[in-house]
């Protein structure tokens, strides 16, 4: 069985639930789990909202992220999914999980995946203050 159990970008409400499903596995002895969710705030500046978009090629991008974090690690599974759309604040932006046998390995990993995704996935973040500025931070840093 493939170690890469889901991968999505989407409009639709992200769940932890279906995520955590996706790596479930019997030879994992420890599955991290990242969530990232809408703060209220960005470099002290009160955020009132968030509009994430992606590029046509972003799951493609994401697919290439996830290979190369399951070639380079010992996981037994890895999940990411990642919403675009408008986001109110505490919705989840990003959900990344990765099971593997033990739990540094998961650790590691896990933290890889979200960082790669943040560095190589053409998803933009356009966030709307509360003193009615707005800003474009690209994700792909």
């Amino acid at each position: 069985m493939d170690v890469i159990r889901l991968l999505d970008v989407r409009e639709t409400p992200l769940s932890v639930d279906e995520v955590l499903a996706a790596v479930g596995d019997h030879a994992a002895g420890g599955t991290a789990l990242f969530v990232g969710t809408v703060r209220d705030h960005d470099h002290g500046r009160p955020v009132t909202l968030l509009s994430y978009s992606a590029h046509p090629s972003a799951l493609d991008a994401l697919r290439r992220v996830a290979e190369k974090v399951a070639a380079d690690h010992r996981v037994t599974a890895l999940a990411a999914v990642h919403r675009v759309g408008d986001l109110a604040l505490g919705d989840i932006a990003v959900i990344v999980a990765v099971a593997a046998p033990h739990r540094g390995e998961a650790f590691e990993a896990s933290r890889r995946l979200i960082d790669d995704l943040k560095a190589e996935v053409p998803i933009w973040k356009h966030q709307r203050f509360t003193d009615g500025s707005a800003e474009w931070v690209g994700a792909c840093d």
